[in-house]
Order: C-alpha cells, then structure tokens, then sequence
C-alpha cells in the first residue's frame, strides 16, 4: 500500500550547468567501460533480475535515445503505457525487447553516437517544460510523491547510467573509473536527498574516492560510497531503509 506525499513536486538541487557536465561525463564514462568489454562479457549475469549485461546495454541505450529525442521519448512513453503493466517495469523492458537484435558493437556504437546527442537534447530543455510536473506519481519509500520533468532530466537520467556502471563492472570486472570531481558530485547530491528522506540526524562517513562526511549528531554510520548508493537503490547488503531513487 502506498501512501499519497502533499509535499511540493520534487525539482534538481543540481544548478543546471553541474547537472550537465555530470551527464556529459557519465555517458562519456559509460562508452568507455562498454568500449573496454570482452565478447565473452556480454552473457555474463548482473545485479539486475533477468538482465545480463547485453540486456543492461540495451537498457542503457533506449534511455539514452529517449532523451536525444521528443518524438522517441513519446513513442517509447506511448508503446510502453499500452503494454498496461507497471510502466517503468515496461518501458524498460520495451528498451531490452527492441534491441534484442543488435550485436554488442552495434549497441556500443548507437550509444557513443546518441550519448552527444542526449546531453544536447537535455540541456535545451526549456525552463517552463523542466517546471512541469510528470504526469504519474512515483513511489518511492512505499509513498507516492510527484516530480518535476527537470528532476527527471537533470537527475534521474543522470543516476541510471551511473548505477548502471556499477553493475556492469561488479558483473564484469571492468575498472570503475571513480573521481571525486564526478562521482563525489553526483553521491554528494544523493546524500543530500538521502538526509532530507531519513528525516532524523545521522553522521555519515562514505569512503573512496566519490566519498566524504556529511551531517552531525545522531547515530555514526560508515560505507563505502558505492555501496552506500548501491543500497538505497535496492541493491547491496548495507543495512539503509530509506530509498533514494536512481
């Protein structure tokens, strides 16, 4: 059951130009770790239930298309809306399904290609359609709440592929290129949202490069930055209860 959230629609903490050059950055970054697999990578298992990395790809790409284009972005909201399912379970596999037939060097070239294209699309992006509230609520911590389409394109299409690295370099064993100039941007601003969720004081330690401490008083909590992300999106073993979406 779901509680419904009266709060305001949930918009960026990111300033706009930050917000791109860490979308332009982490596409970048995903280009290279899929540029960087072997052929015999592509069938290996991930963290993500009934994907395997060729799946995760193909996922990454049809998000990235979606954002390059208005009119893909709509095909794709429309295909998956009549499929009648919970629609992110849908669009996504929609995304899986479509590319079922591209080899892995198609895939990687069609994202390397789009990636530009996306952060172009996302950066013009008009200010009054990025204050426009997303027509369905999402839920998130078992309450609904409502977002802005500019927390959608300035955040969440920015955390996909970023969590989406990690699980390809967990399944795979590429090298996750972490800085702290990238990753500790984009983990500083989950924290930021984390705390505001969690609603109580906690002193948080996060470690590696993307890592820092944040808040005072309270209970003394330490993780590796990572992980810590990986846990708040459903995936890991660190004890959090609080989501923060991806």
């Amino acid at each position: 059951m779901t509680t419904a959230l009266t709060a305001r629609p949930r918009v960026s903490a990111l300033d706009r130009d930050t917000a791109m050059r860490l979308a332009a950055t982490e596409y970048d970054r995903v280009v290279a770790l899929l540029e960087g697999l072997a052929p015999h990578d592509w069938a290996k298992p991930t963290d993500c239930p009934a994907w395997d990395v060729r799946a995760v790809a193909a996922h990454l790409l049809g998000m990235a298309e979606m954002s390059a284009s208005m009119r893909e972005s709509m095909r794709q909201v429309k295909a998956a809306q009549a499929r009648g399912g919970v629609f992110i379970d849908e669009l996504t596999d929609l995304q899986v399904t479509e590319r079922a037939g591209m080899a892995p060097a198609g895939i990687v070239a069609r994202y390397a290609e789009v990636a530009p294209k996306a952060v172009k699309a996302r950066r013009r992006m008009p200010w009054f359609v990025r204050r426009q509230k997303m027509p369905a609520a999402q839920v998130v911590n078992a309450r609904e709440e409502t977002w802005t389409l500019g927390f959608l394109s300035d955040v969440i299409m920015t955390r996909d592929p970023w969590m989406h690295r990690t699980d390809l370099a967990r399944a795979t064993g590429a090298p996750l290129v972490l800085t702290a100039e990238h990753d500790g941007v984009l983990v500083d601003d989950v924290v930021r949202e984390w705390h505001e969720r969690l609603g109580r004081p906690v002193t948080l330690r996060l470690t590696g490069p993307a890592g820092g401490t944040w808040g005072e008083g309270g209970p003394e909590l330490e993780f590796d930055a990572v992980e810590f992300c990986r846990a708040l999106s459903g995936r890991g073993t660190a004890p959090l209860d609080t989501e923060v979406p991806f």
